[in-house]
C-alpha cells in the first residue's frame, strides 16, 4: 500500500541554518546487489537529524560511504563546503567527523583514561603526561555526570558505562559531526536522558549530530528532523514537529498508516491460551550479588515475560537457568525435576535453548556461515567418530531457513553479512533445531527494525502455540504487555511481582518496577 509521507519532500526544521553535510545520488552495490539507489541526506550546522529505517534499508552503508569505509559507486559528499571522498573512518575523523558503533569498539584491558585519549595522550618529555590524560579524561566523563575512577581497566566496568566512554570519546576529537549509531541500547532510562543532554550541548555548540535508532519514542525527544530509508533509497526528510510515529513506521515499512496501526507488535496471544504442565520453575534463586530472592515459572505452550529495570537480575536469572553462571542458591526445577546445570551443555541435554542478549559477542560467530552458525548446538548429534553427517546438516539448515523465512544468499552466506534481523532469526533456529523444551530469549528485538521485530514476534507467538515453553526477557514494555501469558517482575534482583493474562498492563508493570511492592492483581507477590 502507498506510503502516507510524500516521497522525497524535505522541510527544514530551523530556516537559514547552513548545511554541514550533504549526500546526493549516492550509489553502492555489493556482488550486483544495490545496496544505494541515489540515496540522499543533508545535515544542517548545529542540527540533531535521526536517521531511520529497516534493517537493510541502507542506514549503515550511507553512513560507511560518508565515512571511507565503503568506497560509493557514484553520487556527491559535500562536508563543511568541500567535495570530499574519505579514504578511511581514520581520514574521516581527521577530517572532523567522530562515528560511535552499536558494538562497542574500544580496548577492554586499558584503562579509561586510555580509551578515551588513545593516539592522542598528552606528552610530556616525549613521555606520556598521566597526569593531564587522567584528567582530559574525568573532564570529558563529568558532561556525561559520570564520576569513576579513569585509571581503572574498561573491562571493569558495566556496558552502559563502556558505552558512555565511547561516546566521550568521540566527541574528544572537536569533530564538527558525531554519528551515533544504536547509542542508547545499553543505556538504562536516566543515562538515556544524560546523553540527550549532551547531544542539546553538542547541538548549542554548533556541533550536528546523526542519530541512528529503533527506539522511535527517542527521536521526538531530542531530535530537529527526520530522513528516512526503505530499499536502498531516501524515501523522505521532514521536521519531527511535523510527523509522528505512525507515520514513520509507515514509511519503512511502504505501508498504509491505518495497516501499521492495529499491528502494534506481532504478538497475538489469546486471553484463553491453552498451557501444559510445568517445565521451569524457579524460587528464592540467587546468583552473585545481584539476584536475592527470584521466582519464575512457565508453563508449555506459555510465554512468561521478564520485567525490570536495568540491573534489575534479568539476565542474571536467565544464565543461571542456562548453567553459564552458577546460582548460589534457592531452586531450579526443569520438568518437575530438581536440577542445578554447572554449564550450557548440561543445560541443553535438559531441553533448554538461551538467544543471549548480545548477539553480536556471544550469539553469532561472525566469519561463520549461516550453516554452521545454526547448526553450532546440534553438532554432537550431527557428529559420528568426528565426521559430521554433512547431508543431515544440509537438510535442517535448508528447512529452517524455509521456515523461519531467513533471507540469505545461501547456506554459505557468512552470517555477518545478513541484517540484524536474520542474524536473530538464525540464533532461534540454532536451538530449534534442538527440539527444546523451554526457550529462554534475552531482548529478542533489540536493535532491530520494526518489520524484523514483527516477524521474531509473530514466530515466538506461533512457537508457543505449538507447545514451547518460553521466557522472554525485554525492555519494551508493550513487548511484554502484548505477547506474554504471565509477567514476573524483578526489582533489586527480587521478584516483586507476578501478573496473570487479565492483570498485566503497563502501569502495574512500572509500579512494580518502581515501588519494589507488590502491585493489585499480582499473583502470589513477593513481600
Amino acid at each position: 500500500m502507498a506510503c502516507s509521507i510524500p516521497l522525497q519532500q524535505s522541510d527544514r526544521s530551523m530556516p537559514g541554518l547552513s548545511t554541514l553535510l550533504s549526500m546526493r545520488d549516492i550509489d553502492k552495490h555489493f556482488q550486483g546487489a544495490r545496496a544505494l539507489n541515489k540515496a540522499s541526506l543533508e545535515v544542517g550546522a548545529g542540527e540533531i537529524m535521526a536517521l531511520v529505517g529497516q534493517n537493510g534499508a541502507g542506514k549503515s552503508t550511507l553512513i560507511k560511504v560518508l565515512t571511507g569505509a565503503h568506497r560509493k559507486d557514484a553520487g556527491t559528499i559535500v562536508f563543511d563546503d568541500k567535495e570530499v571522498a574519505f579514504a578511511s573512518p581514520q581520514a574521516a575523523q581527521a577530517g572532523g567527523i567522530s562515528t560511535i558503533y552499536q558494538e562497542i569498539n574500544l580496548i577492554p584491558y586499558r584503562s579509561v583514561a586510555e580509551n578515551i585519549c588513545l593516539g592522542r595522550q598528552p606528552r610530556r618529555y616525549g613521555l606520556i603526561d598521566w597526569q593531564r590524560t587522567n584528567n582530559e579524561a574525568r573532564r570529558l566523563l563529568g558532561r556525561f555526570a559520570i564520576d569513576l575512577d579513569v585509571r581503572q581497566p574498561l573491562a571493569e566496568f558495566s556496558t552502559a558505562v563502556q558505552q558512555m566512554v565511547a561516546i566521550a570519546r568521540a566527541i574528544s576529537f572537536n569533530a564538527k559531526l558525531v554519528i551515533m549509531d544504536e547509542p542508547t541500547s545499553s543505556l538504562d532510562e536516566n543515562e538515556v536522558k544524560v546523553l540527550f543532554d549532551v547531544m542539546r550541548q553538542l547541538r548549542s555548540e554548533g556541533v550536528s549530530v546523526i542519530f541512528i535508532t529503533h527506539r522511535l519514542d527517542e527521536l521526538f525527544a531530542v531530535c530537529d528532523r527526520v530522513t528516512v530509508m526503505r530499499d536502498g533509497r531516501t524515501i523522505t526528510t521532514q521536521p519531527m514537529s511535523k510527523v509522528d510515529k505512525l507515520q514513520l513506521v509507515s514509511a519503512m515499512l511502504g505501508r498504509d498508516r491505518e495497516d501499521v496501526r492495529v499491528q502494534a507488535t506481532g504478538f497475538r496471544r489469546s486471553p484463553m491460551a491453552s498451557t501444559g504442565g510445568e517445565v521451569l520453575y524457579t524460587d528464592a534463586l540467587m546468583v552473585g550479588y545481584r539476584v536475592k530472592s527470584a521466582h519464575v515459572e512457565v508453563q508449555s505452550g506459555q510465554i512468561a515475560g521478564l520485567a525490570g529495570l536495568l540491573g534489575s537480575g534479568r539476565t542474571e536469572v536467565a544464565r543461571a537457568i542456562f548453567g553459564a553462571d552458577p546460582a548460589s542458591g534457592g531452586e531450579i526445577r526443569v520438568l518437575g525435576k530438581p536440577v542445578h546445570p554447572s554449564d550450557p551443555a548440561q543445560a541443553i541435554k535438559l531441553g533448554i535453548g538461551f538467544c543471549t542478549e548480545d548477539r553480536k559477542v556471544e550469539g553469532i560467530v561472525p566469519d561463520m556461515s549461516v550453516r554452521e552458525n545454526l547448526t553450532l548446538a546440534l553438532l554432537p548429534h550431527l557428529t559420528r567418530f568426528g565426521v559430521v553427517n554433512e547431508d543431515r546438516q544440509r537438510e535442517i539448515v535448508d528447512r529452517f531457513i524455509k521456515r523461519l523465512a531467513i533471507k540469505t544468499t545461501g547456506p554459505e552466506q557468512k552470517i555477518k553479512d545478513l541484517s540484524g534481523g536474520n542474524q536473530q532469526k538464525v540464533l532461534l533456529a540454532r536451538w530449534l533445531c534442538t527440539n527444546p523444551k523451554l526457550l529462554i530469549l534475552d531482548e529478542p528485538t533489540r536493535g532491530i527494525d520494526v518489520g524484523a521485530k514483527m516477524e521474531i514476534q509473530s514466530l515466538i507467538n506461533e512457537l508457543a502455540d505449538q507447545g514451547l515453553a518460553v521466557l522472554m526477557i525485554s525492555s519494551e514494555l508493550e513487548e511484554i504487555v502484548e505477547g506474554a501469558d504471565r509477567v514476573f517482575v524483578l526489582s533489586d534482583g527480587r521478584t516483586v511481582a507476578e501478573l496473570s493474562r487479565g492483570s498485566i498492563d503497563a502501569a502495574a508493570i512500572m509500579h512494580a518496577m518502581a515501588h519494589d511492592t507488590p502491585v493489585t492483581g499480582a499473583v502470589n507477590p513477593v513481600p
